[in-house]
């Protein structure tokens, strides 16, 4: 069987991408062909979610053994086959390319083509330009207009006043401290 993915993005409007790959391939082998159509580089911590109708996560495949040690069964790309996972047509999934800010790529399965296979994975529409494939922080606060600037005022009033709080940080009103272990319970 042969798996065709649309893949899209809801940074960039016009970015469409489809892959076909053969429904024996490893998730491994689609998170390459997704960079590869991207034109990214293989230098995160990429992972898949299987995701339900309303594009909720259900099941993370990460590209490496994280060692939890949760009841839950944990997948790894290069151990795990497309056909374990994915079954039927319309399937979602995302695929976070940029682990530090979650931003993803939203994936479905739009067709499976019975009594064919491929050896290799092939990008068969290619429309746009990919988003970049990390933020680039500088940058960001650079074209926003935005100057961080972390002053003593940063946090907030520069009146503040120690004896105004009680011992756990709450504001206790009256301005005077008070014990909080003197009042019985």
């Amino acid at each position: 069987m042969v798996y065709r993915f649309t893949i899209i993005s809801d940074e960039v409007d016009d970015f469409i991408r489809e892959i076909q790959i053969d429904s024996e391939a490893t998730f491994y082998d689609l998170h390459e062909a997704i960079l590869k159509a991207a034109k990214y580089n293989n230098d995160q911590m990429t992972s898949f979610f299987i995701c339900d109708e309303d594009w909720e996560k259900e099941q993370e495949i990460t590209l490496e053994d994280m060692g939890t040690s949760s009841d839950e069964d944990s997948y790894i790309m290069r151990e795990t086959r497309l056909s374990e996972l994915l079954e039927d047509e319309k399937q979602k999934m995302l695929y976070v390319f940029d682990p530090l800010t979650e931003r993803v790529f939203f994936i479905e399965l739009s067709e499976i083509q019975y009594g064919k296979d491929l050896d290799k994975a092939v990008c068969t529409r290619k429309e746009g330009i990919a988003p970049k494939q990390t933020v680039n922080f500088d940058e960001m606060f650079a074209a926003s207009g935005t100057n961080l600037d972390l002053d003593e005022n940063f946090y907030g009033d520069q009146d503040f006043d120690l004896e105004d709080f009680d011992p756990e940080g709450f504001d206790m009103g009256g301005g005077g401290s008070v014990d909080p272990y003197s009042q019985d319970y």
